[in-house]
């Protein structure tokens, strides 16, 4: 019952401070508020920054905070600067798959998942996080709930409901047709007080449990206009919030809503690049097209998640012997990089999604491999993403459908990264001068002299990373 009070007079205190935010929504002086938002849409803390997944069930035999949080320092010394946390609410019951159900059917947005610890554990783990100079972030489900949720049985006009006035699981709209994902109830967003309510919600974390930002699931199906609302509210209460976006809709970022989308059309070409239905000439044509769609923020960019190891395989699986000279590729190329946990030690197996599946360590054999990606993107800032960075400019070769070559200069600071982009050895001509110059090898640590017109032989999905530091 103490409990219950305690989130009324949270809640009472949101929703005075979110009504405030409200009535000047529609003022001259918030129209400037949002401008200056938008400008501050992608925070300064994490321009040389990466994010990595952490998935707590399946992390540890524990499966709570405190296991978890033995993991900071390793983690901080291989060079992550961002946590994601996938949802650390509790899991509806009703309607549950499987025996432990989908981390995505919350049952409560103001709860912690029991399994996983106490708030208290949370609230300590976000301390240790930030006393080691990381930032976390939480995976936010905005579309649906679980069955179970308070709000189902308090607020039933919160949900999309059909015309016998029964609640819905999520719809398609391209068919019309539910997704599948029957464990979840759709949320209304032609209701203002459900908005509000969402907004409470979310500023609670950053007020009371010192959360950085948020992963938003499926942000695509939910307006865009709630978006615009959100984080003017959320950035009245944290400018340098970090707000990611399960989604790839140029407004999302153009309008200053997100710092970072999804790059879920990245992701596809690497996959089809290593399965040989594209070559090192499309990355190119995808890149053109990208930057017409998206003029501020960047992506996040990965070669797997939680969502592809589950459901579409393991990165070994998809991409088989292309898996380093892609991720390579994603940590060097414009963007903020993505590491799903295991990844540093190899995981090759898919996680179950609704049951226990506890991740094999073994002794951490990609970490080095990590860390050496991590590192230079942090001191060198010609990696740095979006503005703070710099664009990649390709060197054209002898071969470009198989060898994509790009370098990144900003100041004294440069890179040059040669990829072989096919199952065949290559020597492939870097021509012009931009390759030349003094380097280190990334991963050798030998020094590298490059003239004008330089020969670089590769092996089969090889990869070379030269930096001036």
């Amino acid at each position: 019952m103490k409990k219950y009070l305690w989130r009324l007079l949270v809640l009472a205190g949101l929703t005075i401070a979110s009504m405030g935010c409200r009535q000047t929504n529609v003022s001259q002086e918030n129209q400037s508020n949002i401008v200056v938002a938008s400008e501050i849409a992608t925070p300064d803390w994490a321009k040389d920054g990466n994010i990595y997944e952490v998935n707590v069930r399946q992390y540890t035999e524990e499966g709570t905070f405190n296991a978890f949080a033995r993991d900071i320092p390793r983690l901080r010394e291989m060079g992550v600067t961002i946590l994601w946390f996938m949802p650390v609410h509790p899991i509806s019951k009703v309607r549950r798959k499987g025996t432990m159900g989908s981390y995505y059917a919350v049952g409560d947005y103001l709860g912690v998942n029991p399994d996983y610890g106490t708030l208290e554990d949370f609230t300590k783990m976000v301390a240790l996080a930030h006393s080691q100079g990381m930032h976390v972030i939480i995976d936010w489900v905005p579309n649906h709930t679980g069955w179970d949720n308070p709000w189902i049985t308090n607020h039933p006009d919160y949900y999309t409901q059909n015309s016998k006035g029964e609640i819905i699981d999520p719809i398609d709209p391209k068919t019309g047709k539910s997704w599948g994902w029957t464990d979840v109830a759709d949320l209304n967003y032609d209701n203002p007080e459900m908005r509000g309510a969402m907004i409470q919600a979310m500023s609670y974390w950053v007020q009371s449990a010192g959360v950085d930002g948020f992963r938003v699931d499926v942000a695509s199906e939910v307006p865009l206009d709630f978006w615009r609302e959100a984080s003017a509210a959320l950035r009245n209460i944290r400018p340098d919030i970090f707000m990611l976006a399960e989604a790839e809709i140029p407004a999302h970022r153009n309008e200053g809503l997100f710092a970072a989308s999804y790059g879920w059309s990245f992701h596809h070409l690497l996959n089809e690049i290593a399965q040989g239905k594209k070559n090192a000439n499309d990355i190119q044509k995808w890149y053109e097209a990208d930057r017409e769609k998206f003029k501020r923020g960047y992506h996040m960019n990965f070669i797997t998640n939680h969502d592809e190891n589950s459901w579409n395989g393991t990165e070994y699986e998809r991409m088989g012997a292309a898996v380093d000279a892609l991720a390579v590729l994603a940590f060097t190329f414009d963007g903020i990089p993505l590491i799903y946990s295991g990844q540093e030690a190899g995981l090759n197996k898919r996680l179950s999604f609704f049951e226990k599946d506890v991740i094999d360590w073994g002794d951490f054999t990609k970490n080095d491999f990590y860390r050496r990606l991590l590192r230079l993107r942090k001191n060198n800032s010609a990696l740095w993403a979006g503005a703070a960075g710099s664009e990649p400019m390709r060197i054209t070769t002898n071969d470009d459908n198989r060898c994509y070559a790009f370098t990144r200069e900003k100041g004294a600071d440069r890179l040059l990264v040669v990829l072989n982009l096919s199952n065949e050895p290559g020597s492939f001509h870097l021509m012009g001068n931009r390759s030349q110059g003094n380097y280190m090898d990334l991963f050798t640590g030998e020094p590298v002299s490059l003239r004008a017109d330089a020969r670089v032989s590769l092996p089969p999905w090889g990869y070379m990373v030269l930096t001036n530091r």
